[in-house]
């Protein structure tokens, strides 16, 4: 077996009757761990052990016997062997990479499983966009685990996407062998409401005996109590300690994400108060921008965090490993310990989470930071997602009867909030207040909808503009800034790019990162593609005054996230799912004097 097959049947009658032999010191291991400490994530001690393994499988972990036989020898002196990284809710297309490039660079970090969740490309490409994500995940070092998306669109009736899963739709990927659940359910207020759709959704997914995931930020009390006996099971959208705190008392496995770095010392906090960590408490990434997986790592990185916030590394390392498997499933997977399958992590520092080597399947596929097998040949990619015409300045304005007239607002970026503004009216146009930005967003699946713009509040002052296709979850393409000009110049490098990002100011193209794969990723290198993201931020650092922790570059990507509570603007106008509310436009009453 090698690393570019699938997982081998632990339970092949020949693979344990080698094992067992093995095991006694009759027959030489296929590949010897020797010298290193076995960090045990079931009694929490550190012991002295050597790892023999035997094709795919652990065949035992034993006290050092140089009389051991062995056709490879592993050298892991004083280094300490961990079980490999499970990474239990993450979209490989945040990081705007193929999945050949994301696992390049976690492998050798010691992430050797993460579950997938490709609701992106199935919001541009539907279909044909889950078939890509499973056809791209063969032959990798990387056990990626698809899972069936749930919200195609993301909140049905309040934005459009380029797919469309019903309940029908999911039950059929469901019954595939190589789907392995319900991705994240983030329409959850239909759900609490029975609406149809979204119940049979649910309805596929335990039918399948799959397991179910969630998106539950913004629920307590009798709606989350609800939502979890619904049979959702799980959820990363935490915002405090004693959202953390409800989640697990309402029996939810938890995917503590990374990707809010501000909340980690409270949720750190939260658990040694504790006293233990729970068996449901995992480790996700969600997102991480392809800067941040070049610097920093993936899963690795979360790991390194909450040790440094005061968590005991054996809690950490245990939620990412034991933890994870047991939670998703996968007996074989989480220990270091006979029977099990061989993914293993030989770490140099424990602390700094430091990979020298990492074996999968029983090989060894990564050493002191470098993949040491091959890429797999990806799946063609999907291009030609941008189904939009020629874009001008004036699809940024909005059309009004003067002298004024009362708008809506999106006020706040992150948490938005809805707002009220008397403005002036000119030329039949709003004007812009000085204290504003416009966010314009147009529908690139084909849809016959006319460009959306809203006014925001509290967004800072803005010196140019900004437009993306990676605008979750829809991923329309969307525009900030001031200047309509520079609007229609940034969106219309974005479109002839076949998609990406772009910023523009004073009329000009001032960085552009083309993502040409449904808009959303790029078919270049890794540190190519991180370099491009680095150059587009660092040129709107320019031109935009940011104010963490919520007034930040990250925030362009999820403020038309509809499915999350408050007003967003959408494809479809400025819309709220939880209220039930549409606008098509952001007037409320115009010609007023």
């Amino acid at each position: 077996m090698t690393p570019s097959t699938p997982d081998m049947d632990l339970n092949a009658p020949e693979l344990r009757a080698r094992a067992v032999r093995a095991a006694q010191g009759q027959a030489p291991f296929d590949l010897l761990i020797e010298g290193g400490m076995v960090l045990d994530m079931v009694t929490g001690r550190q012991r002295r052990a050597d790892v023999g393994i035997v094709g795919p499988l652990i065949a035992s972990v034993h006290a050092p016997d140089p009389a051991c036989c062995a056709k490879v020898r592993l050298d892991a002196t004083g280094q300490i062997i961990v079980p490999g990284f499970i990474d239990t809710h993450m979209h490989v297309e945040s990081s705007m990479v193929t999945p050949s490039e994301y696992a390049a660079a976690v492998v050798p970090r010691g992430v050797t499983t993460a579950l997938w969740d490709p609701h992106e490309f199935a919001n541009v490409m539907g279909e044909s966009g889950l078939d890509y994500a499973c056809r791209s995940v063969t032959g990798m070092a990387l056990r990626l685990l698809p899972l069936v998306p749930t919200c195609v669109p993301s909140a049905p009736g309040y934005e459009c996407s380029g797919g469309d899963f019903t309940p029908a739709t999911v039950a059929k990927w469901l019954a595939r062998g190589d789907i392995h659940g319900a991705a994240e359910l983030m329409t959850m207020h239909a759900l609490l409401q029975g609406d149809a759709r979204v119940s049979g959704i649910v309805g596929a997914g335990l039918a399948s005996g799959k397991r179910v995931c969630g998106h539950a930020r913004g629920l307590a009390g009798p709606q989350l109590q609800a939502f979890a006996a619904s049979g959702v099971e799980t959820d990363h959208e935490l915002t405090s300690a004693a959202d953390l705190l409800a989640r697990l008392e309402a029996g939810f496995t938890i995917e503590l994400r990374g990707s809010h770095d501000h909340l980690l010392p409270e949720f750190a906090r939260a658990l040694l108060e504790l006293g233990e960590l729970p068996q449901t408490v995992t480790l996700c990434t969600d997102d991480v921008f392809p800067d941040a997986l070049t610097q920093k790592g993936g899963l690795d990185h979360v790991i390194r965090r909450m040790i440094a916030c005061g968590l005991p590394p054996l809690w950490a390392y245990r939620a990412a490993t034991l933890n994870a498997a047991t939670r998703i499933g996968r007996r074989d997977l989480g220990l270091v310990a006979p029977g099990r399958r061989a993914d293993l992590v030989v770490l140099s520092d424990v602390h700094a989470v430091q990979a020298s080597q990492v074996v999968a399947n029983g090989h060894v596929v990564a050493k002191d930071g470098i993949l040491t097998v091959a890429h797999p040949v990806q799946a063609p990619a999907l291009h030609d997602s941008m189904r939009i015409g020629p874009i001008t300045a004036a699809d940024f304005e909005i059309p009004a009867k003067g002298p004024k007239a009362r708008i809506a607002t999106l006020s706040k970026p992150r948490f938005p909030e809805w707002g009220t503004r008397i403005v002036d009216v000119a030329q039949d146009r709003l004007v812009l207040p000085a204290d504003m930005i416009r966010m314009g967003i147009i529908n690139r699946h084909g849809a016959a909808t006319p460009m959306r713009v809203a006014f925001l509040e509290n967004w800072g002052t803005w010196r140019g503009a900004f437009a993306t296709t990676v605008s979750h979850d829809s991923h329309n393409l969307t525009v900030f800034g001031q200047n309509a000009q520079d609007m229609a110049v940034a969106a219309t490098a974005v479109r002839d790019a076949g998609g990406g990002l772009a910023v523009a100011s004073m009329g000009q193209v001032v960085a552009c990162l083309p993502l040409p794969i449904c808009g959303l990723v790029s078919d270049r290198p890794l540190p190519e593609v991180a370099q491009g993201f680095a150059t587009v931020q660092a040129a709107l650092d320019t031109l935009v005054d940011w104010h963490p922790p919520y007034l930040v570059f990250k925030a362009l990507f999820g403020a038309s996230l509809v499915c999350n509570a408050g007003p967003r603007l959408s494809d479809l106008g400025l819309v709220d799912v939880f209220e039930g509310r549409v606008l098509k436009s952001c007037i409320l009453q115009d010609g007023i004097s």
